[in-house]
């Protein structure tokens, strides 16, 4: 078995999310094992009180390297559901668990996507050893195409065929080459450098999710990845039980786990479930159904498409991401459909409403999502009339509530008869409730825990769950992102903190976006603007012409008489400033300044206030 060597590559970026990139390069290549080593259970050395920097938990195993540390560094996915990714690091090699992205919400106006502060993988880009992958959804693989043209160089990156299949998609859009996709399969070990990873199968809303157990000089790591325990699984692919047993046998010194849905008391329910209710309701439906649902649920779009088949109507995808998705899924095996039964959105002339059954985007009630341009009238092939069905698959994530209901009234004054979750069980999660959570623990029986994948709420639920279930409280860390635990011989104990935080990505600029920007543009959009411009003689010490004020998105800003006392004013304190002999920057200063008071003296709003003061040219 060929091992390469990986060359000396430097990095770096520069500071916060508001920092500039630099790139980083190097090349490598990694090696798989194919044969297991044989591991042994060492005794369990005791656990020592832990408190902050304290260490707890002794070693899995005695043939451990006394000397050796592994570094567990969370970069994102512990302060929000979204921007999952982990750093492993042991004796000089790095591995990245997940890369993902969290889509912006109310709070980030004009910002595309938000990433987790990579920083520290580019500051030790020449200990990268390569990308593991638990599964295709966008919050765990959206960081890839960014972070890959950072590194500016090939990196290996592990995962399942589908999960590769959407991974390449997505490079293929951002035009990014540097890619060295392997497939891997449950079961299979993969060695990175001195730390093996053993993948392993579990069930979740997507084909081929595994979770993944870490193995090095240091200690044993187990990350679960995005899971549920769903015992009637649409592809026959449960979550690997036995593996989890053999895993706790050979010492689990750290268990990392989904903590989604860690304060739901109960077992999260079958997909199964939700197929019978589509089923249910296709059948009933007189006229078209619309059915919106995640584009990378294959598991869910297989229930549609057997229903669909099954009640004599033809199956049409719309919106990029469905089409895309279903296209990959298909190619791959994942989602099975003739293309007798598939038809073209643009086909659909002449076909009876009660024979289409389509399937769409816009779940999350994106505005330019098929269903809100559908709703709104606006989509180029679909139309929808009374009496037509319409299906929303899928739970609001926080903060798109208003977006769905908006698209449900503009439905239901169409008349079209609308179903969502509150209604009839047309979704379930795809991630373990309390109870599951609990078995899971049970069986794995770790040494130590950190919940992750979560918002704050969920992570202390998870990590009261696994006090529940006897591991003690000094063993349990509720971290941060960028704060590590550093496992070793000794037992596991807070890390140092690294850099971490939010990049936005806003159109082509990518990390450029600061806080300052969307408060901005949170004031424009609520309070709008007020723009006075000037010209001044600066010898004479006087205003040159008079005083232009100009406003938009002010209510009664644009009356005349408004706007004359508004432009009164400013003169008013620009000639007082001028007669002092102020600086340019103090003309300006006086002009913002009288315009906002007058401006709350004559509106009572407080819009967003530029000054312009240009001095006129000499003689």
């Amino acid at each position: 078995m060929a091992e390469e060597e990986i060359k000396q590559g430097s990095r770096a970026k520069g500071g916060s999310s508001e920092g500039k990139r630099k790139n980083t390069r190097s090349y490598k290549h990694v090696q798989l094992e194919r044969k297991r080593p044989q591991l042994t259970r060492g005794e369990d050395e005791g656990r020592a009180p832990s408190r902050q920097g304290k260490r707890s938990g002794g070693s899995s195993a005695a043939g451990k390297d006394p000397k050796a540390k592994l570094k567990v560094i969370p970069l994102g996915g512990l302060d929000a559901i979204g921007k999952n990714m982990t750093v492993f690091e042991c004796k000089g090699d790095m591995i990245i668990d997940d890369a993902g992205l969290m889509f912006p919400d109310d709070d980030h106006p004009g910002v595309d996507l938000i990433l987790p502060d990579y920083t520290y993988v580019l500051e030790n880009a020449d200990k990268l050893r390569g990308i593991v992958i638990t599964h295709g959804h966008e919050d765990h693989t959206g960081t890839l195409p960014y972070l890959l043209k950072d590194l500016d160089r090939k990196v290996p990156i592990y995962a399942t065929k589908l999960t590769l299949g959407l991974i390449e998609g997505k490079l293929a859009e951002h035009r990014v080459k540097n890619a060295k996709l392997i497939e891997i399969k449950p079961g299979q070990q993969v060695k990175l450098g001195c730390i093996t990873a053993e993948f392993f199968a579990v069930n979740h809303s997507i084909p081929g999710a595994v979770g993944v157990f870490f193995q090095s000089p240091a200690g044993n790591v187990l990350h679960t990845g995005d899971f549920k325990l769903d015992q009637s699984p649409i592809d026959g692919v449960h979550t690997d039980f036995g593996a989890l047993a053999r895993f706790s046998k050979i010492g689990v010194d750290l268990m990392m786990s989904d903590s989604t849905n860690a304060m739901n008391p109960n077992f999260t329910r079958s997909e199964a479930e939700v197929g019978k209710v589509l089923a249910g309701i296709i059948s009933q439906a007189t006229g078209r159904v619309i059915i919106a649902s995640f584009a990378s649920h294959i598991h869910r779009m297989q229930q549609i498409c057997d229903a669909a088949i099954a009640n004599g109507r033809k199956v049409v995808v719309t919106g990029r991401s469905m089409i895309q998705n279903t296209d990959i899924a298909r190619r791959l095996g994942y989602l099975h459909i003739s293309d007798d039964d598939l038809i073209d959105a643009y086909d659909l002339k002449g076909i009876p409403p009660e024979k289409i059954v389509i399937m769409c985007t816009g779940s999350q009630g994106e505005p330019l999502s098929a269903l809100a341009r559908i709703a709104n009238g606006e989509h180029k092939t679909i139309d929808i009339e009374e009496g037509d069905t319409v299906i929303i698959s899928a739970t609001p994530v926080p903060g798109n509530e208003k977006a769905v209901t908006r698209v449900i009234n503009s439905l239901a004054k169409i008349g079209a008869d609308v179903y969502d979750k509150s209604r009839a069980r047309v979704h379930v999660s795809g991630h373990a409730g309390a109870e599951e959570l609990k078995l899971v623990l049970s069986i794995v029986q770790p040494r130590n825990f950190m919940p992750v994948h979560g918002e704050a709420t969920h992570l202390r639920a998870h990590a009261k769950l696994a006090q529940d279930v006897g591991i003690p409280e000094e063993n349990v860390f509720i971290c941060e992102n960028g704060e590590g635990l550093e496992l070793s011989a000794k037992g596991v104990r807070r890390g140092d903190y690294v850099q971490s935080g939010i990049v936005y990505v806003d159109g082509l600029s990518v990390g450029d976006t600061s806080q300052d920007v969307l408060d901005e543009r949170t004031t424009l959009g609520s309070q709008g603007i007020a723009i006075a411009t000037a010209l001044v003689d600066a010898r004479k010490k006087e205003v040159a012409g008079p005083v232009s004020v100009e406003t938009h998105g002010i209510t009664g800003g644009d009356d005349p008489d408004v706007l004359d006392d508004l432009a009164y004013a400013v003169k008013r304190s620009l000639t007082n400033v001028l007669g002092k002999g102020g600086s340019a920057k103090d003309w300006e200063r006086a002009c913002r300044q009288s315009l906002q008071t007058a401006l709350w003296e004559r509106t009572k709003q407080k819009p967003m206030v530029i000054a312009t003061v240009l001095e006129a040219p000499r003689a």
